[in-house]
């Protein structure tokens, strides 16, 4: 009884290994190439549970996500237009479309594709940054720059099955050894454009104040004429009314004069005037009409 028992268990331990040898699964992240004696039998792209022979077929997986190779380890010098070199840090997005082309192109290892990847990325790059100057690369044009280098590096790595999803470019600088004499002239040509503006802005000042002047002139010239013209009218207005009033009562006239001499003669409490008592100037402080005589 024991030694049936033993068979048994025996049995199902070889079956049990077996079908774990016989069958395996495919996640969702990843593709499956099955060899056999060496060579590439089937290409499983879809997941779930798949079998295989044993012993005689093995199976090595690859990645479905996407990767990604960034450069920020080394910077790559860069040559522009202008003979000016700029450091740059960039990284890729790309994945794998197809695992056969793959494999056959750099035997599966994602190193060889990445070195396959940065020769092809970094020659369009250079190519890139040689048309256009550093402004152009630093703002300018620089989305043209990435969208023109994804388009031309997922053409070129398709060839083993390799899809470019995206370049992007981190860092674009000038070398420590520029950066400090560019810094410098930046800085002198600010300087000269404020000094020019300022130079711009007193002269307007100038012009402003000038002009000011020239109008506060004019006002007051014009004011000074209206004020000399209405004082002239006014005392035309008042001689006609002193020679009507002469010609209707010459002796009130005279009178009102009088009385206008005597206000601004004794304007002052401590104004004195010597004259004679019999002179016409006193004519009207004597008596009225030979009365009594003012002392």
């Amino acid at each position: 009884m024991r030694d049936k028992l033993s068979l048994v268990v025996a049995v199902l331990v070889i079956v049990v290994a077996v079908l774990s040898m016989t069958m395996f699964t495919v996640s969702q992240r990843q593709f499956a190439i099955v060899f056999q004696l060496g060579e590439v039998k089937e290409v499983i792209m879809e997941p779930g549970l798949n079998f295989k022979l044993p012993l005689i077929q093995n199976v090595r997986y690859l990645e479905r996500r996407i990767l990604t190779m960034d450069t920020s380890a080394a910077s790559e010098r860069f040559l522009t237009s202008e003979k000016q070199n700029v450091i740059v840090d960039y990284f890729v997005k790309w994945r794998i479309i197809d695992p056969r082309l793959y494999y056959e192109s750099v035997a599966g290892e994602e190193s060889r594709a990445v070195v396959r990847l940065n020769q092809a990325v970094n020659a369009g790059l250079r190519e890139e940054f040689g048309k256009r100057t550093i402004h152009e690369v630093v703002s300018g044009e620089r989305n043209m720059i990435m969208e023109q280098m994804s388009a031309r590096a997922d053409h070129d790595l398709r060839s083993i099955g390799v899809q470019i999803v995206d370049v992007r470019l981190k860092r674009v600088e000038l070398p420590p050894t520029v950066s400090s004499s560019v810094y410098s002239r930046m800085e002198a040509e600010r300087k000269r454009v404020a000094n020019e503006r300022r130079s711009q802005g007193e002269a307007e000042a100038e012009t402003i104040r000038a002009d000011a002047d020239r109008q506060r002139d004019v006002i007051v010239a014009e004011a000074y004429g209206d004020s000399q013209r209405i004082m002239g009218e006014g005392e035309a207005k008042a001689a006609a009314i002193y020679s009507a009033m002469y010609g209707r009562d010459p002796e009130f006239y005279a009178f009102y004069r009088s009385l206008e001499a005597y206000r601004e003669s004794f304007g002052g409490k401590e104004d004195v005037m010597v004259v004679d008592p019999s002179s016409e100037f006193f004519k009207y402080l004597k008596s009225s009409r030979g009365g009594r005589t003012a002392n």
